[in-house]
């Protein structure tokens, strides 16, 4: 009773193909194909725009030294 040999998987296999046709098989593989591609594709969107973001974040923590030294020196002539 231990594992399936290669022969009873072609077995359902050939039952799978019969029951729905090769051409609904093909549609499926290939509407699975496409949905991997397209989740693949938001998947590496969503990471650029996480960068983009980072970026957007990194350029507005820049470095304010010089406008840091201008208002001590504004708030000393005061």
């Amino acid at each position: 009773m231990g594992s399936f040999s290669i022969w009873h998987w072609l077995i359902v296999l050939a039952i799978v193909a019969l029951v729905f046709g090769t051409r609904k098989l093909g549609n499926i593989g290939h509407d699975l194909g496409s949905a991997i591609r397209g989740f693949k594709r938001a998947m590496s969107e969503g990471e650029s725009d996480e960068k983009a973001k980072q970026l957007q974040h990194d350029a507005r923590d820049a470095d304010f030294s010089a406008a840091t030294k201008s208002r001590e020196t504004n708030d000393h002539k005061v």
